[in-house]
């Protein structure tokens, strides 16, 4: 099979190689899936960039999520999958036309979902679903602050919030992506290029303050995010793209730790506020039933039409460079996906 790996820690017109390797074969619990199309998703830009800790050494096969038929089961996996159409996740290794992972990662698609669609679904959809159903619960009338709100867990986190019935600050970073969130129902979409944010969100409530921020940014936006919420608010933490465009090494780490600043656990607890990380490759490894039901229940979601993954483009192999350059320039809105397929 062919797959692509990423070879030096570069600019993506320079980190990329694409391989004749053996196909992969399932372990015990795994499905092997021809692929259809991969998704990119940021934590593939900071991995491109040497910035992923839990990314393998040079040189590997990147990926989250994909979507394609299963065409082999292994040993303990349930037969019945075999010929179906799936999305889900894998530990890395989607840049790829075959990828085996567990058969409790992946769900099957109907054949009308587009390609991109799918893929979303794998990485984005299920980390805003984990975040926002599993690890807390949204409730009607909450205020809640959604970072990069244009972006593919931003989207999704966004959908999932007006199904619930939720007041929604989206941030974006264009006048383009701020007629977007507009358009998505979006209540009050702050261009955080042009204005402070935490300026704006305190003049909009008053007295009031912010029950969720989901924060895909990390760095000096969690100290303002913590200052907005009130008492018995949530931050959800589950990016730290204020990391991206940074040369790799221990100082620019340090100094993105302390741009966030001390928590004192003493004053969450008297003040009432928690603070909530979400890695999903975590998740998998150690909670993977939890995957399934994030999934299974998104499936559901979009046959009601209650999500509707937002689709930014679906490249060819041969501009998986272009799509990754885009991605990390935040230029993207909704999901990129990657096809095999011209």
């Amino acid at each position: 099979m062919k797959a692509i790996f990423i070879t030096s820690y570069s600019d993506a017109d320079a980190a990329f190689e694409t391989r004749e390797i053996a196909d992969p074969e399932p372990k015990a619990d795994e499905l092997k899936i021809k692929v259809e199309a991969f998704g990119l998703n940021f934590a593939d830009v900071m991995a491109r960039r040497g910035l992923y800790n839990e990314a393998p050494p040079l040189p590997f096969v990147a990926g989250y999520d994909f979507v394609g038929k299963v065409i082999a089961v292994g040993k303990e996996a349930d037969e019945s999958w075999l010929g179906k159409r799936v999305t889900g996740l894998s530990r890395f290794g989607s840049y790829a036309q075959i990828v085996c992972t567990r058969q409790l990662a992946v769900v099957e698609v109907p054949e009308e979902m587009n390609r991109a669609a799918a893929t979303a679904l794998g990485v984005q959809y299920a980390t805003a679903y984990h975040a926002a159903c599993q690890l807390t619960q949204l409730h009607k009338g909450e205020r809640v602050l959604i970072h990069a709100a244009a972006g593919g867990v931003g989207t999704a986190l966004v959908q999932l919030a007006l199904w619930r019935g939720c007041e929604i600050f989206g941030t974006a970073g264009s006048p383009e992506k701020i007629e977007h969130l507009k358009k998505m129902g979006v209540h009050h979409p702050i261009n955080y290029r042009t204005h402070d944010y935490e300026a704006e969100i305190k003049k909009i409530l008053g007295n009031k303050r912010l029950d969720l921020t989901f924060n895909a940014i990390a760095g000096s936006t969690f100290k303002k995010d913590l200052k907005l919420l009130g008492s018995g608010g949530r931050l959800i933490l589950y990016g730290a793209a204020e990391r991206a465009g940074q040369k790799k090494g221990k100082l620019a780490t340090i100094r993105l730790l302390w741009r966030m600043g001390l928590v004192m656990p003493i004053l969450l607890m008297a003040k009432s506020r928690s603070i909530l990380g979400v890695n999903m490759l975590k998740v998998a490894d150690h909670r993977p039933e939890r995957v399934r039901e994030a999934l299974d229940a998104l499936i559901e979601l979009w046959k009601e039409g209650i999500i509707k993954p937002e689709v930014d483009g679906v490249y060819p192999i041969d501009q998986l460079a272009e799509a990754h350059a885009k991605l990390e320039n935040r230029e993207s809105i909704g999901k990129i996906a990657i096809s095999w397929e011209k």
